[in-house]
């Protein structure tokens, strides 16, 4: 709102019909190059000599990856490539293996509890999705598995200065972002993905091709400008975001330090080289825990406050667990804070202010 002007897209209603840009390809070349100088300034991610492809959100790179990965990953066994996460884990990933159904994949869980099983067998494919800060948690995950059948994918999405501290370039072989968590421009369906092996990118590609034609001219057009609007003013965007969600977290912290019944998760301070300064984290989610055994069902004791989260066991977790949105309005938040507080208040020994 503040630079209305500067984000501002008026489009003619002849411009872009064709499906391809001028040099044949699906990938405005001009938005790609936004998106390397957008990584070197943030310091989000290696991006020299590695490919980049778009996809309509993280959620079909997400896909795609995992497609290219699996024919990376085949061999003369004819068994499905494994998938997995580490508990509490993004729960698209097991619907995406799930609701396609395809005989390239079989979603195994836990990527610890699949770590034993992956090393006593060479021959097992296995794919590994590993959210960066984490969503629900917001820890800063790396792989579980390691060895020449275990390939990774990094959801990366949640790898801007106002969710976590940025420690250093990301620099792995696959990773994943998307303009929703960047701008918070969720609607416009555009991610990206890092790639550093040719062979994997142009798989991607081809799975863009064949799934989707590629992503919308229009999509490309506003991201472009999204993100010019953001190089052009500094570092303006990450200063409020960042301010913004600090302020959540320690509305949210001082309102639960009272409690004795609930509890949120613990992410340690970290050298920050955008800001340079040690700093906490301001992850997009809550992930809130019920102590009291009586209160395993924590999603039914926080919606009975008229508060609606999300169930521990989504994650492949314990249902003592809830993730709870800080991604929201003002008034949303307002209204959050008012009602734990009531919530709080009403428990045996609890803290007073």
């Amino acid at each position: 709102m503040q630079h209305s002007t500067s984000s501002a897209l008026v489009v003619s209603g002849w411009h872009r019909m064709s499906y391809s840009f001028n040099d044949n390809t699906l990938i405005s070349q001009h938005l790609e190059s936004l998106i390397r100088k957008l990584h070197a300034f943030v310091g989000t991610a290696v991006t020299q000599e590695r490919y980049i492809v778009f996809g309509a959100g993280s959620t079909q790179v997400l896909s795609a990856a995992a497609y290219a990965l699996s024919l990376a990953n085949s061999s003369s066994s004819h068994s499905p490539t494994r998938v997995v996460a580490s508990v509490p884990y993004y729960v698209l990933y097991k619907q995406q293996v799930e609701y396609f159904n395809s005989e390239k994949f079989k979603y195994e869980g836990d990527a610890h509890t699949w770590r034993n099983r992956s090393e006593s067998d060479a021959s097992t494919n296995v794919i590994e999705f590993v959210t960066s800060p984490n969503n629900p948690d917001g820890l800063l995950n790396k792989a579980v598995l390691h060895g020449p059948n275990a390939k990774t994918i990094y959801d990366r999405a949640y790898y801007w200065p106002h969710f976590t501290p940025i420690p250093a370039p990301a620099d792995e072989d696959l990773m994943v972002f998307t303009l929703s968590k960047l701008t918070g421009h969720a609607g416009s369906r555009f991610g990206w993905a890092v790639v550093k092996d040719e062979t994997v990118f142009n798989k991607m590609v081809l799975h863009m091709q064949v799934n989707s034609i590629g992503v919308s001219k229009d999509t490309q057009l506003r991201a472009f400008k999204l993100l010019k609007a953001i190089l052009e003013e500094g570092t303006q965007i990450f200063d409020f975001a960042y301010q913004t969600m600090k302020s959540k977290w320690e509305r949210l912290g001082t309102t639960l330090s009272l409690s004795n019944r609930f509890s949120l998760q613990k992410i340690n301070p970290q050298y920050c080289f955008f800001y340079n300064k040690v700093r906490e984290s301001s992850p997009a989610y809550a992930w809130v825990k019920c102590e009291k055994e009586e209160d395993k069902g924590c999603y039914a004791v926080l919606k009975a406050a008229s508060i609606i989260g999300c169930k521990g066991n989504v994650f492949g977790s314990e249902d003592n667990y809830v993730r709870l949105s800080l991604v929201r309005s003002q008034d949303d938040l307002d209204i959050l804070i008012q009602r734990l507080q009531k919530l709080v208040s009403e428990e045996d020994g609890a803290i007073s202010m």
